[in-house]
């Protein structure tokens, strides 16, 4: 195993006092922050057509209340209690109850059907769920006779359900905590001051893609690290205005939880992905996280715009991202674009650039991009438009992040340097391995996996191949497991080539590379339901279906062109031979992608599996 290990950052911005005295639990860490900053705004949120506020003080009193309500539950130290709902403000209000509480989230996607949510259940041992609405309901009680420690359902929208002693609602649980609290006012603070650093506090599934999902075991000392490491980089502070929609059942949610603890800053919550647009508009946040898929979609979406308008507007706004892309590339490499051209960047921003930025509200610093890797062409767009990308990389065995690129220290195409305190270093077969105060404590009654992950030094074997450069950059190459070798002996990097040709054909979907054990490469294709309509509109396909569409001559002709471009950057062993468009999009609720988008391969190459076969027929 090779001992070459990431290089510490040197970098002045770093306040490393922060991770000597950490707060000692996550309800610690939510004490503090009302204490310190009680009249700031904590969370916005959708109530009706406007927006709801509430200050850290306004958002402690409810917490505690919910708190207290658990207690009075019988909800006892490590206790687990799952919240299976999409993001809204809600959850948040219950994960931090929980945990002041002493107890433990369980987390659990609305989306995952009701077999997986039984054994999530059951192998947890969650005694209460939190569950959003009906449908929520209904699946629990599909599976009842499977999860008999489940004591008692919490429901948060409860309007149309039929009440027993089973299910009640969310302001029923917080009507028992404002009771409880009347006759026993310390009761949160005391549990809050019984748990220790090293006690459970979340538990969450990790979304595989064969067998059963593993439980994560993550400790407060593992949220609380993450909470303080990220604000020692100094990226973000309380004068910031974060817009979150992602899942917070995924890792990378919870993280951005433990963010606002850390800084104070301001979150305005809302997990519908089609109001995202419409949100940035009145929020304006100077911050957001999202997953690579989201800002491909965006990229796709404005260039298919520009080329829908063609003529001057399309001239100019190609010379304006080629001004861009190319002052974002030399401040990445130390240089400058010189007198001419920086004149020239100035004019390409204040007429087309800064129309861009609007589109986000107008204030955004910079985007955290994680789950899958970002084409470095959609990155440099974005960054050459004042739209900075920071990739940054880590898994639910890290506690979400372990590296972050930065705003001072952006090079697009790595995943950035460690956070203080986490160690990266390169193994000889190439898989990147880490170690830390936010890696789990191991997977929850599964000995065997954890034995198999962590070793007896500490350190996590992340299954992705990676490379340090000489500057102490992480760069993430493939997963070690999807890496596949063809049958002439050669490796190919799936992942890769995918995100390459996300970045090349603005019409994709989904691009699934395959050929293990095969003489040459093949990929299934989707196509993005609302970016081929204007295109098929253009090539004679106006008013077709999407099943047309997608198995015209003229959509092979398209993906063919952008095929034949992908291919001439490849190795002769890693081009394409062959392609089929599928007849429809790939999705999370056909269960092809996970809840954060990424591609669940094994299930997409079972499902269609003739599709792939057929490509190597005679």
């Amino acid at each position: 195993m090779s001992k070459t290990a990431v290089q510490k950052p040197s970098d002045e911005q770093y306040d490393a006092s922060v991770l000597e005295n950490p707060a000692q639990s996550v309800g610690h860490l939510l004490r503090d922050r009302i204490s310190a900053t009680p009249d700031l705004p904590a969370y916005s949120y959708p109530e009706g057509v406007a927006w709801g506020e509430m200050s850290w003080a306004q958002l402690g009193d409810r917490v505690w209340r919910l708190a207290a309500g658990l207690v009075d539950l019988g909800v006892v130290s490590e206790d687990r209690v799952a919240i299976a709902s999409g993001t809204r403000i809600e959850w948040v209000l219950a994960d931090f109850a929980i945990n002041a509480a002493g107890g433990a989230t369980t987390t659990i996607y609305p989306t995952t059907i009701a077999d997986d949510v039984a054994f999530i259940l059951e192998n947890s041992g969650s005694e209460v769920v939190v569950a959003e609405d009906a449908d929520q309901v209904a699946k629990l009680r599909e599976v009842r006779d499977a999860i008999p420690g489940v004591r008692k359902v919490v429901v948060i929208d409860a309007e149309g359900i039929d009440g027993d002693d089973w299910v009640m609602s969310l302001d029923d649980l917080e009507e028992r905590g404002r009771a409880l609290l009347e006759t026993s006012p310390d009761v949160v603070d005391e549990r809050i001051d019984a748990t220790q650093a090293g006690d459970l506090a979340t538990i969450i599934y990790t979304s595989g893609t064969t067998g059963r999902p593993k439980g994560v075991r993550l400790l407060h000392s593992a949220w609380t690290y993450q909470g303080a490491a990220v604000a020692a980089t100094g990226m973000l502070s309380s004068d910031d205005v974060q817009y979150l929609w992602l899942p917070l059942a995924h890792v990378f949610g919870k993280q951005l939880l433990m963010l606002t603890l850390a800084t104070g800053m301001s979150t305005a919550i809302d997990g519908r992905i089609d109001k995202i647009v419409d949100n940035l508009a009145v929020v304006r946040p100077t911050f957001m996280a999202a997953a690579p898929r989201i800002f491909e979609k965006v990229y796709a979406k404005v260039s298919l715009g520009m080329e829908a308008e063609g003529g001057a507007k399309l001239k100019l706004f190609n010379w304006a991202s080629g001004l861009g892309r190319a002052k974002a590339e030399a401040e990445q490499s130390g240089r400058s674009l010189g007198p001419g051209k920086s004149l020239q960047m100035g004019l390409a921003d204040k007429i087309v650039l800064a129309k861009v930025r609007e589109r986000f509200g107008g204030r955004i610093r910079f985007f955290i991009s994680g789950s899958a890797a970002l084409n470095p062409e959609v990155a440099n767009w974005f960054n050459g438009a004042g739209l900075t990308i920071l990739e940054g990389y880590g898994m639910t065995e890290t506690s979400s992040a372990a590296t972050v690129n930065r705003p001072y220290a952006n090079k697009t195409g790595t995943v950035g340097w460690p956070l203080i305190g986490t160690e990266v270093k390169i193994a000889e077969d190439g898989e990147v391995l880490m170690r830390g105060p936010g890696i789990m404590q191991g997977y929850h009654n599964n000995p065997e996996a954890t034995a198999e992950t962590l070793d007896e030094d500490g350190w996590l074997h992340s299954g992705d191949i990676g490379e340090i450069d000489e500057r102490g950059f992480l760069k993430i190459t493939d997963r070690k497991k999807d890496l596949f070798k063809t049958s002439n002996g050669k490796y190919v990097a799936p992942s890769l080539i995918e995100s390459t040709f996300k970045g090349l054909c603005p019409y994709v979907g989904q691009f699934l590379v395959h050929g293990e054990g095969r003489h040459f490469v093949t990929a299934l294709v989707t196509l993005d339901e609302e970016a081929i309509q204007p295109w098929a509109q253009a090539n004679g396909l106006g008013g077709a279906s999407y099943q047309e569409i997608v198995s015209s001559a003229q959509a092979r002709d398209m993906v063919q062109s952008y095929v034949d471009e992908l291919n001439q950057g490849l190795n002769k062993w890693e081009r394409i031979g062959k392609f089929t468009i599928l007849g429809r999009d790939l999705s999370v609720e056909d269960g092809e992608l996970t809840p954060s988008l990424k591609l669940r391969r094994k299930i997409v190459a079972d499902k269609f599996k003739s599709d792939i076969d057929g490509m190597y027929a005679g």
